[in-house]
């Protein structure tokens, strides 16, 4: 008895639910409208100044013209000789090393600080006394870096009250703010005052979003508070501590410029010069303009390849990071 023949293919049907892209549109133009300026502004003022690392392979002068962009084209053209300047010169890997030991010293004693703080205020049972401290540890972040620089010069400069309690006991006075071995920690500290409450804003809205019935089963099945801390909050805070450590790990060469800019003169470039600075530095006090681009262009490259470097570590601990795979 012959087959019968086999039914010709159906065709590709969408799976269901899935709405086509002139639906979606459809759907979600008042949204994208409403995006096109934050869209707009993101391309004017990140993506369209990456056209400018063109300067990076040229011995730029911005004199040549009152136009920039004509002074590009006129400019003479040096290939790779910036880059082969910045591997052979002895300050850009000096910059280098203090650039790396700041973020380290930052990554280990400055990160852990608002997750313990807000476990801290977290375990607070009182929510007046709750937000009363939340709202005095954020208060510093809305501080300039010039006022923060004028406490700190205050309290450890060499006429600061530190300085003062120890003369008035017998002892030598201390100017931690012009000390170029303490310098690093000093950053670090100030950093951790003025920063540490953003974090905390950070971790306490993920922990509002762990269900209360957690810590009730917990409890009920005879946990105390640092196995439920252990078992239930910290597992919560995962997510958002595996981003934030990408994002922070992505910033790694990025260590403060303002802040360390207005304290390079008091200890010296050789305890305080970072990348940032020294593309400072080079490019608006040197005029060296295309000697600065090639040091920013290689920082760039080498945050994004941390960045990517971050987010599949994440992604191997079983964390979304940045993105999905």
């Amino acid at each position: 008895m012959p087959e019968e023949p086999a039914p010709p293919p159906t065709p590709r049907e969408r799976p269901p639910g899935r709405l086509s892209l002139r639906l979606r549109f459809r759907r979600d133009r008042v949204l994208l409208l409403m995006t096109l300026p934050a869209v707009a502004l993101l391309l004017l003022f990140n993506y369209v100044p990456i056209l400018g690392n063109i300067v990076a392979f040229q011995e730029y002068d911005p004199y040549i013209s009152d136009n920039g962009v004509v002074s590009m084209l006129h400019s003479p053209w040096v290939g790779l000789e910036n880059f082969r300047r910045i591997m052979e010169d002895s300050a850009f890997w000096d910059a280098v090393v203090n650039t790396l030991v700041l973020f380290f010293l930052q990554l280990v004693l400055f990160f852990p600080i608002p997750v313990l703080l807000a476990l801290l205020i977290n375990s607070v049972i009182r929510p007046r006394v709750r937000a009363v401290a939340q709202a005095i540890l954020y208060l510093p972040h809305f501080f300039s870096w010039v006022l923060v620089i004028a406490v700190f010069q205050q309290l450890l400069g060499g006429a600061g009250i530190l300085s003062q309690l120890l003369r008035q006991h017998g002892y030598d006075g201390l100017d931690i703010m012009t000390d170029p071995e303490t310098f690093k920690f000093l950053i670090t500290a100030q950093s951790v005052w003025k920063d540490a409450g953003w974090g905390i804003i950070v971790f306490l809205a993920a922990l509002s979003s762990v269900p209360g019935d957690l810590y009730e089963a917990a409890a009920m099945d005879g946990a105390g508070r640092l196995r439920r801390m252990w078992h239930v909050t910290l597992p919560a805070l995962r997510p958002v501590i595996a981003l934030l450590l990408v994002l922070r790990v992505g910033d790694a060469l990025t260590v403060g410029f303002e802040q360390i800019l207005l304290q390079r003169d008091s200890v010296g470039p050789g305890a305080s010069e970072v990348l940032d600075t020294f593309v400072w530095w080079n490019g608006v006090r040197n005029q060296d303009f295309g000697y600065a681009a090639a040091a920013g262009l290689v920082k760039g490259v080498v945050s994004l390849g941390l960045v990517l470097a971050a987010n599949k570590v994440a992604h191997l601990m079983g964390e979304q990071g940045v993105y999905k795979k």
